[in-house]
């Protein structure tokens, strides 16, 4: 693959409430097993890209030690490599990334000192699946300055919360709104973009000298009508887990045999840093209903329409249903929890009750097992 990735996991977002309050959006727990970047990563290594860097800054520590080996994704160990990246203080700059153009500008020795021709830029949160050699093909088929790879998406999905973009008849980009109070088009960036690496040096450089610091607005929206920038749709699965309500819904479309299958049976496979746990256990008594559990979990109630993450207890006579219970939670017997996502490490007391009623609750139970 004749490009280098770089993917973008060091922003906060406040949408994600107190989920976020401890870890990256990018370190979020997925399907039982996986973390949101890993979807991200696997498909550049899928797609033969030997050379990636990670930027990290917000709430960086789970994330960073998810990124400890680059052997989970099997990048380049003698040429290329993983490479966590977060911000430094130095004789020239003591400042955190103050936007995506500014966090790949503080990282500009990585792609001067590179050799690869093109760039592929992904933020850390979606979760989809996509070869990228696809994509630069395209790119170079169609004499793009940027490929933008975007997807149409169905009619009552929250279009003001991305950018939104239309095309003409050859897929030049030819209107580019960033979270638009009035979305004019259902087509919305999936935050991945395509350019060649000695472009992206000189239009990062020239952000830098005006102070502009956001590559959505400074680059794509600013260059749009100087630069031919052009749209590369998908129509396969994508979320973005931008909120507690995105984050919640990705979850639960895994218990859906299609979505399950097209991640997890079909190639290319979706690739993890493993824990050696054992299988889930399920004692008498247990009831088990269109639910993921994951490995080292107990359970000894019921559970239904659930995703349960890694080396969670559920106690006897206890009733899940349409939650998500993160990792190393500990559920005391009688619990009743519905429509509600349980923060990992909490103990919930024997007889507790939790329904989300008027949307997704959010339970965190700071106690003696508690460790932020």
């Amino acid at each position: 693959m004749r490009a280098i990735g770089i993917v973008l996991a060091g922003g906060n977002n406040r949408r994600m409430k107190e989920l976020s309050q401890k870890r990256a959006i990018c370190a979020m727990p997925v399907a039982g097993s996986y973390r949101s970047i890993d979807f991200t990563l696997s498909n550049m290594s899928n797609s033969h890209i030997q050379k990636v860097a990670v930027l990290t800054q917000y709430n960086a520590k789970s994330l960073n030690e998810h990124l400890s080996s680059s052997k989970w994704w099997d990048f380049g160990r003698k040429q290329g490599g993983l490479f966590v990246l977060t911000p430094e203080v130095t004789a020239d700059n003591s400042n955190w990334y103050r936007g995506t153009a500014d966090a790949i500008y503080q990282n500009l020795d990585f792609l001067k000192k590179s050799h690869e021709p093109y760039v592929v830029i992904a933020s850390g949160d979606g979760i989809y699946k996509l070869d990228f050699g696809k994509v630069l093909e395209y790119h170079i088929a169609k004499k793009a300055d940027i490929t933008v790879v975007c997807r149409d998406m169905e009619a009552g999905f929250e279009m003001e919360r991305f950018g939104t973009l239309r095309m003409d008849d050859e897929h030049r980009i030819v209107d580019f709104e960033e979270k638009p109070l009035k979305a004019k088009s259902n087509t919305v960036s999936c935050g991945i973009y395509v350019i060649r690496r000695r472009q992206l040096i000189e239009m990062i450089e020239k952000c830098a000298e005006e102070d502009r610091y956001d590559f959505v607005q400074d680059i794509l929206v600013r260059y749009r009508e100087q630069k031919r920038i052009i749209g590369y749709k998908i129509k396969d699965y994508w979320r973005n887990i931008a909120s507690v309500e995105d984050y919640f819904s990705t979850n639960m479309d895994f218990l859906k045999p299609d979505v399950r299958k097209y991640f997890f049976k079909e190639y290319p496979d979706i690739y993890s840093k493993i824990d050696d746990l054992p299988p889930a256990k399920y004692n008498v008594g247990s009831n088990v209903k269109n639910s993921l559990v994951s490995s080292g979990c107990i359970v000894n109630g019921e559970v239904e329409n659930s995703v349960i993450f890694k080396k969670s207890y559920i106690g006897n006579g206890c009733v899940i249903k349409n939650s998500i219970i993160l990792n190393d939670v500990y559920i005391g017997d009688n619990a009743y929890i519905e429509n509600c996502i349980v923060e990992s490490r909490g103990t919930i007391k024997a007889g507790s009750r939790y329904v989300g009623e008027d949307g997704v609750k959010i339970v965190i139970e700071k106690n003696e097992r508690f460790v932020l």
